[in-house]
């Protein structure tokens, strides 16, 4: 069986939302601008503030709108589903580079030896990054204070701060419009959240195509020099501890993968975990994963377009960072590799690895917490997901050639579909 991804699933707003959009376009009305000027001067009205920080951000913003614009295929509801992201975005910079002109201790703040879990999407990443977070000793984002920043969270209001409900009715919403999400990636305003998010506001995130089919920002965010970009993302997290601080940084994101240079001149002490699957699995899976999200913004979409737009992006970011490895080979003991079958099999004793090749103490209590964690959510905890790379209009064989080094170079195991 191919197991097709399934139609896109569109409730009765959505669907009118669609038609009034379909009818206007019929009378030359485009609906929501996505022009730079329109979205910057709307963020400016939105805060009364003017400084966008580092003029770096421009290079992607601006390539984002043009392949939203040309490569996107919006309907009327991706329009507005895009707009509001991009302002969002736009506020969230404005209102942290205001803090920090007014609260200019926060660049003072020390970040020491993040722990960074990356690696290809769908390899168990998401299952040690929950774990590591159990730790006191660290601190993971929340996807409510990276969504909504300022002022920053402080630790005595940390688990009540009233942006939890208002994040967590946003996430209720997109959960209704991808179906199915759960299943594929968990999400939620109180989980753990990927840095994809930190820089999205710096516009070199790989959270657009996910969202969107941008494959000309893809490409350039694959060509990219993201030395600004990580240089952002520090700020945000000086940002975001200057209230409440933790030990280390816990932080993950399959996105680091292709830019391990930048990330390493940021962080020249962090502390690197990069996981590791078959291909053939991966790449229908992550496929499946972005099937579900672009459904919202799009009706005009291909799975056999998607999955070698996904085979080509990640073969490519691991190449990248295979590179960057071997340029960095100095640098070996700040690495750890764990594979997937490990993960899923031995998930205590693969975090056991991480705190004894780093000299992090892993105590009896948290290791028991790390338990409990793993009994109450089972890998399937939010229902099966299901794909296969015939879904995607893929084969085994062009998997294997285009992954072929990474397979040999880490003897990644394969499995069985």
């Amino acid at each position: 069986m191919s197991h097709a991804p399934p139609p896109p699933f569109r409730p009765l707003p959505i669907r009118a939302f669609n038609a009034l959009g379909r009818g206007a376009a019929r009378l030359g009305v485009r609906g929501f601008s996505l022009e730079a000027e329109s979205l910057l001067s709307a963020a400016r009205a939105a805060t009364g503030l003017a400084d966008f920080g580092p003029e770096s951000f421009r290079v992607g913003f601006d390539v984002l709108l043009g392949s939203l614009e040309c490569d996107a295929k919006l309907n009327a509801f991706g329009r507005y589903f895009a707009r509001r992201q991009l302002l969002e975005l736009l506020i969230c910079r404005l209102q942290l580079v205001d803090w920090r002109r007014r609260h200019p201790e926060v660049e003072k703040q020390e970040i020491v030896r993040p722990l960074f879990v990356l690696g290809l999407p769908r390899t168990g990443t998401t299952l040690l990054y929950s774990l590591l977070a159990l730790d006191p000793a660290h601190r993971s984002p929340l996807s409510w204070e990276i969504d909504d920043p300022c002022p920053p969270a402080e630790a005595a209001s940390y688990a009540s701060d009233p942006r939890i409900a208002r994040s967590e009715w946003r996430f209720s919403q997109l959960r209704q419009l991808a179906r199915g999400i759960q299943a594929i990636h968990p999400v939620g305003a109180a989980l753990p959240q990927e840095c994809i998010v930190i820089t999205a506001s710096e516009f070199a995130s790989i959270r657009f195509e996910m969202c969107f089919d941008v494959p000309g920002y893809q490409d350039w965010l694959l060509e990219a020099d993201l030395t600004g970009c990580y240089a952002w993302h520090r700020r945000f997290l000086q940002h975001m501890q200057s209230r409440y601080a933790a030990e280390r940084w816990v932080l993950k994101s399959p996105g680091h993968l292709g830019a391990l240079d930048a990330l390493l001149s940021a962080y020249p002490d962090a502390l690197i975990v990069q996981t590791h699957r078959d291909p053939r699995r991966v790449v229908p899976s992550v496929s499946s994963l972005e099937w579900t999200l672009r459904q919202i913004a799009s009706d005009e979409r291909d799975p056999r377009v998607l999955g070698r737009q996904q085979l080509s992006a990640w073969s490519r970011t691991l190449a990248l960072g295979m590179r960057a490895r071997e340029r960095h080979a100095a640098r070996a003991s700040q690495f750890v590799d764990l594979h997937f079958h490990e993960i899923a099999s031995d998930p205590i004793g693969c975090v056991r690895r991480i705190y004894d090749h780093f000299g992090l103490v892993l105590t009896t209590e948290l290791e028991r917490c790390m338990r409990d964690y793993v009994a109450v959510h089972p890998r399937e905890e939010h229902g099966a997901h299901r794909y296969t790379l015939q879904g995607f209009g893929l084969s085994e064989g062009e998997v294997d050639d285009a992954f072929a080094d990474y397979v040999v170079r880490f003897d990644v195991r394969r499995e069985r579909a």
